[in-house]
């Protein structure tokens, strides 16, 4: 399938870089547990991706696919000042300048456009580690080998720790968000510190939740749209000024989801989402961190 005549709109960091508001991510259905054989299913489908105008590429150390990434990028015959490429460095207990030196060697590639802390969690509340985790992310952005710099997974609390002593502030949180889990007041505490917000699973409530309150809403709402209720919760992320990663294997799928940047939600209908989403709870990820009831 051609590259379609969409054009994906892009959201300004405080360091005034700029990210595509939608991505394509090789982690969820492509993880693999350790490193190993190349999935050529996987170099396919970013190629594909790429080549309809997903320029966004959503990775990390720990999904073992930067190989694959590296190769699909190399393959697509893009040129690499089109492309947005993200990594992740996966605990801030570890050197991230030694993590993207491997990383980078893996992509094939010798800078990243967002390189993230994928997780605060191994800090077990010191925050002396992660404030010197993201000193050394600050050097990482002071020698050019990555054009910004953010975190992933962070709490108010880990945020807050940061921030005391950081001289450059996390471009970006790239958490899971989605109605089931919208973190009570985060999107406001992050307009507060112009720190943006990314969302990973933004379609969980219908990948994994199907069966919770939202299903008639997203499908009444889908149908006035002529669009699917998975692209209604990525419209429904996109319309809150917060980036969405998606992913998929299917071409026609990838097709669908360019769609969301063709519409918006009424003022209402985001309300309505929220609001139902708000009155069920479901995390897909980190569940041996979180208590099932925790909303945080």
């Amino acid at each position: 399938m051609a590259k379609l005549d969409i054009n994906v709109p892009n959201l300004k960091f405080s360091d005034g870089n700029e990210i595509p508001v939608l991505g394509y991510g090789t982690g969820t259905a492509w993880y693999k547990s350790k490193p190993g054989d190349t999935d050529q299913q996987l170099v396919d489908a970013t190629k594909t991706a790429i080549g309809m105008g997903y320029y966004h590429l959503d990775g990390a150390e720990v999904y073992n696919t930067e190989l694959e990434l590296g190769k699909a990028i190399k393959d697509s015959g893009v040129d690499r000042s089109k492309l947005f490429v993200t990594t992740k460095c996966t605990s801030v207990t570890s050197n991230p300048q030694e993590h993207l030196d491997e990383s980078l060697k893996k992509l094939g590639l010798t800078y990243v456009d967002l390189y993230l802390l994928h997780s605060p969690f191994d800090a077990k509340g010191d925050k002396k580690i992660l404030q010197n985790a993201w000193a050394a992310m600050e050097q990482i952005a002071a020698s050019g080998k990555a054009k910004s710099i953010g975190v992933s997974n962070y709490l108010k609390e880990h945020l807050d720790a940061t921030l005391e002593t950081a001289k450059v502030r996390p471009a970006i949180n790239q958490i899971e968000f989605h109605p089931y889990l919208q973190h009570g007041d985060l999107i406001t505490y992050h307009k507060s510190k112009d720190i943006k917000l990314s969302a990973y699973g933004p379609q969980v409530p219908v990948t994994k939740a199907s069966d919770g309150p939202l299903t008639p809403l997203l499908e009444q709402i889908a149908k006035k749209y002529a669009v699917n209720p998975g692209e209604v919760l990525l419209r429904w992320v996109l319309d809150q000024g917060i980036v969405a990663i998606t992913t998929s294997s299917k071409e026609q799928r990838m097709s669908d989801m360019l769609r969301v940047v063709m519409f918006n939600l009424t003022p209402k209908e985001i309300e309505q989402i929220s609001e139902t989403g708000n009155s069920y709870h479901y995390r897909a990820f980190w569940g041996h961190i979180f208590d099932k009831n925790d909303r945080s």
